[in-house]
């Protein structure tokens, strides 16, 4: 993997605050910011802070650790994204819910339709490391609560995911809330999802 592929971090819509000191990212959200399509809910949010590198890397993963120690509010949340625009984007993340559960979940947006898979987590944990991997243009998303054991949340493919792409990581609180999440450990490898083994593809003889 040619890490000179990976350009220096910028945003895409800027936080309340944010700070970079001793291998350590802090996000400061700002009430009533969120990512989300149409779906269910029938609105569109998109104005979360997004700090992103680029990359046309076909075959790659990218680790990070967050901390949301200080999350507090519904829907508070961190994690792991690849947004390319308003109706195409990728995350995952765990989102606060009340004193007893939170939902570690991810968010696939194709064409301007969000879905979410979750599942629900005690309140207490508060740290969590994600695996974004890619191959070409189909993705995984892993969670760990170590960085060392990972657990598959989901498999999917993103129609404008080809080609050059924009990921990193996120922070935003939809309702009226703010705290600072904190990412650090962040890690480019060689892509850890192998090919598959198993069926061969329709198109193969």
């Amino acid at each position: 993997m040619n890490q000179d592929s990976f350009r220096s971090f910028t945003w895409t819509r800027e936080p309340a605050s944010f700070k970079e000191e001793n291998g350590v990212i802090s996000i400061t959200t700002k009430p009533h910011t969120d990512l989300w399509q149409r779906t269910y809910y029938h609105f569109r949010n998109d104005n979360a802070p997004v700090y992103q590198t680029e990359t046309d890397e076909k075959y790659f993963s990218f680790i990070v650790r967050t901390d949301f120690t200080e999350s507090h509010h519904r829907f508070d949340q961190c994690g792991i994204v690849l947004y390319l625009d308003s109706e195409n984007w990728i995350k995952g993340s765990v989102e606060y819910e009340n004193e007893e559960f939170q939902h570690l979940g991810s968010v696939v947006t194709n064409h301007g339709y969000s879905d979410w898979a979750t599942t629900e987590i005690p309140a207490s944990e508060k740290t969590m490391w994600y695996r974004l991997s890619r191959r070409e243009d189909d993705y995984r998303i892993e969670c760990s609560a170590d960085g060392i054991i990972w657990k598959q949340m989901r498999i999917c493919h993103l129609h404008e995911g080809k080609g050059t792409i924009r990921f990193g990581i996120y922070a935003c609180s939809p309702e009226d809330s703010s705290f600072t999440a904190r990412f650090s450990d962040l890690q480019f490898t060689e892509c850890a999802w192998a090919a598959h083994d198993g069926q061969q593809p329709d198109d193969v003889q």
